[in-house]
């Protein structure tokens, strides 16, 4: 038995993780928010407990001592030493990972390489590894990368066309994002199917305030939605999706726009949010169209739209699927977003019923009709437990 931490640093929070493995149970899980800002928030939930306090956290570091302290002042372990591997979200890993690797210095000299690919995740992700190994300097700590699952692309689905050499000098090209997601969902399937992961050929659609999907072939990544950046493929929470590149000249011109501006238009105002004018929260767009509101009515037909027609491209560039795998707080939660995607790809021969769909929020569960030519599955998503099985397997072929 061993004691794995998944962790999940973000600039100005931590998400957490604590599995007792190779058993795969989960011992305690919690967040820490709003790191170096007044009225901080620690959270921990473990036997059916949940505890929340809020308190001064002014960095990473002390941010790290608090869930240290809490997992032994709750007897989540009794030493620190117990801990003996922790799995690190790292997000961008460029051409560099096609899989997880354990800690080293030629690691993190490339990660950081990357830095201006993901200028917000990576300091943060380096930043929080930083932090627990100080913590747990006695632990094995492995890097996950959001971007290693999509490394399988072939060249013709992850270059765009533009001039080569800005691909050979700069690295502009599709990366995608939320492939340990997508992995799982891929795992997963296959052990509910009872498929060798080589034979599974599905869509995954990971839909929440941030969506991909993937077109997953004979076990790996054939082409996703996210792009250099995650703001590319289908509309978001906040984020347009695809758009014409034309657009972002032409308000430049005419309003004098910085690339700053550009940049937070696009990320932080579309989507859900621009086109609403109510929310980025899928939830408050389901309730306000359900009262007629015909702007949330819009927005919910741009994403389902958006959906289709990238799950259907996908299909078509596989030359066929076996299933459509829903997740993500959208895909998770959403009967609605669901039956209305699903309709949308009937001439697919696919068919999910409403009474095996219909309120149905959160757990695994397959949605089709038997009539169905393609399966649909809703398989909650876990990052988490890819993240503590990486941190593990390098535990123990280390050990």
């Amino acid at each position: 038995m061993a004691i794995v931490m998944s962790v999940n640093a973000g600039s100005s929070s931590f998400k957490f993780q604590v599995f007792e493995m190779p058993e795969e149970k989960v011992l305690a899980q919690g967040n820490v928010e709003r790191i170096g800002l007044e009225n901080s928030i620690f959270g921990m939930k473990f036997n059916g407990q949940k505890i929340k306090e809020v308190m001064d956290i002014p960095d990473h570091g002390v941010a790290v001592k608090k869930i240290m302290s809490a997992l032994v002042d709750n007897k989540i372990v009794e030493h620190l030493d117990d801990i003996q591997a922790v799995g690190h979200r790292m997000v961008h890993g460029g051409e560099y990972f096609d899989h997880s690797v354990k800690e080293s210095q030629e690691a993190i000299d490339k990660f950081i390489e990357l830095t201006d690919l993901a200028p917000l995740h990576n300091p943060a992700g380096l930043l929080g590894y930083r932090s627990f190994k100080e913590a747990l300097p006695h632990a094995s700590h492995t890097f996950v990368f959001d971007t290693a699952f999509h490394q399988s692309m072939p060249k013709e689905n992850y270059l765009y066309p533009i001039p080569y050499e800005y691909y050979e000098n700069d690295k502009i090209r599709r990366y995608g994002m939320h492939g340990t997601s997508h992995l799982y969902l891929t795992q997963r399937y296959a052990e509910l199917t009872g498929k060798k992961i080589e034979d599974v050929n599905i869509v995954t659609c990971h839909l929440g305030n941030g969506g991909s999907i993937t077109a997953v072939k004979n076990g790996k990544s054939f082409k996703t939605s996210m792009g250099f950046t995650p703001l590319a493929g289908i509309m978001m929470g906040t984020r347009c999706g695809d758009i014409d590149p034309a657009i972002i000249v032409y308000l430049q011109k005419k309003y004098g726009y910085t690339y700053e501006d550009i940049d937070n238009i696009l990320n932080k105002k579309s989507g859900f949010l621009g086109v609403s004018g109510i929310s980025s929260d899928s939830r408050d767009i389901e309730d306000a169209a359900a009262e007629g509101n015909e702007r949330a009515i819009l927005a919910e037909k741009m994403f389902n739209n958006r959906v289709i027609e990238t799950v259907s491209g996908y299909i078509g560039l596989m030359g066929g699927a076996d299933a459509i795998v829903f997740a993500g707080g959208i895909g998770e939660n959403s009967w609605l977003h669901r039956k209305e995607i699903c309709d949308g790809l009937s001439v697919f021969g696919v068919e999910v019923l409403d009474e095996l769909n219909k309120d149905v929020r959160g757990v695994e569960k397959k949605l089709s009709s038997e009539a169905s030519k393609m399966e649909v599955w809703l398989i909650p998503t876990d990052e988490e437990l890819v993240m503590a099985r990486d941190a593990y397997k390098d535990l123990m072929e280390n050990a």
